[in-house]
């Protein structure tokens, strides 16, 4: 009879004593709640943009806590990629065709778009090379005597598509056409110049202010090619409310600064 006693008040005080481990549990996570999670939020991103959007995002993860990641490739491979369901929040173009194809193809979300940026257009070399002499764009073929030109796939990647829209209105495409080493992005044909696989290149005004490595030969007028423009809009999806205020950081006056110090400007009236 003693042994079934002590028994029962041994397992009386086991119960008890879990009781108590588990309210103070709880009021130890009262105390001490768990942090608010931080939201993801991925970008695609024209390549011409690494630089300075690199920095803008350490800026937005520090203010915010959410986490960013950044995917880089030229414009026309990262509609194609958002178009088959690739999961990206927010996408920069580097022209506004191929936003034009997403948001046709209900890709994006409605009010949205915005436009954030334009760039200039240059021709450039490795650095210490000798320079045209004279200015006169004829003076590219001559310059190149047979050797490549890099510029960004001339018929899909925004770089390519405004510069040979700019050699056309020059009267310089059916002479350089022939030379043209294409390549998937802008900054790959910034690569073959500063590397001194290519003596000459076309590539936006950022990319060379980018690349210690190569010098500004000329810059193409702007009446030569369409106006640089850089679309950014929010993906469809579920992470909307994020994108949008992404989207918002991209367009405070800090933020366009940081853009500026890199070689983009703001387009007139944005």
């Amino acid at each position: 009879m003693f042994v079934s006693h002590a028994f029962t008040y041994t397992r009386s005080l086991c119960r008890n004593a879990v009781a108590l481990i588990c309210s103070a549990v709880a009021f130890a996570a009262c105390l001490n709640p768990e942090p608010a999670q931080a939201d993801d939020i991925t970008v695609f991103a024209a390549a011409s943009l690494k630089d300075a959007l690199d920095k803008v995002v350490l800026g937005y993860e520090a203010q915010t806590g959410h986490n960013v990641s950044l995917s880089y490739a030229g414009s026309s491979v990262l509609a194609r990629q958002i178009s088959l369901g690739a999961p990206a929040d927010v996408f920069v173009s580097a022209n506004t065709d191929w936003m034009d194809v997403l948001e046709e193809g209900g890709k994006i979300v409605p009010g949205t778009r915005i436009d954030l940026l334009s760039n200039s257009l240059v021709l450039i070399a490795p650095k210490g090379a000798k320079p045209l002499t004279s200015g006169d764009y004829a003076d590219i073929a001559v310059f190149l005597d047979g050797r490549r030109l890099a510029m960004a796939l001339v018929d899909a990647v925004p770089a390519g598509v405004y510069g040979k829209a700019a050699l056309e209105t020059l009267g310089q495409w059916d002479t350089l056409a022939p030379l043209v080493a294409q390549t998937d992005n802008v900054r790959a044909a910034l690569a073959l110049v500063a590397l001194g696989r290519t003596p000459l290149g076309i590539v936006y005004g950022s990319d060379a202010k980018a690349e210690p490595r190569v010098q500004v030969e000329m810059q193409f007028p702007a009446h030569s090619h369409p106006v640089i423009r850089y679309p950014a809009a929010a993906v469809a999806g579920d992470n909307t409310e994020t994108a949008r205020d992404f989207l918002n950081w991209l367009q405070q006056d800090a933020t366009m600064a940081i853009f500026a110090d890199h070689g983009f400007t703001r387009l007139e009236g944005s």
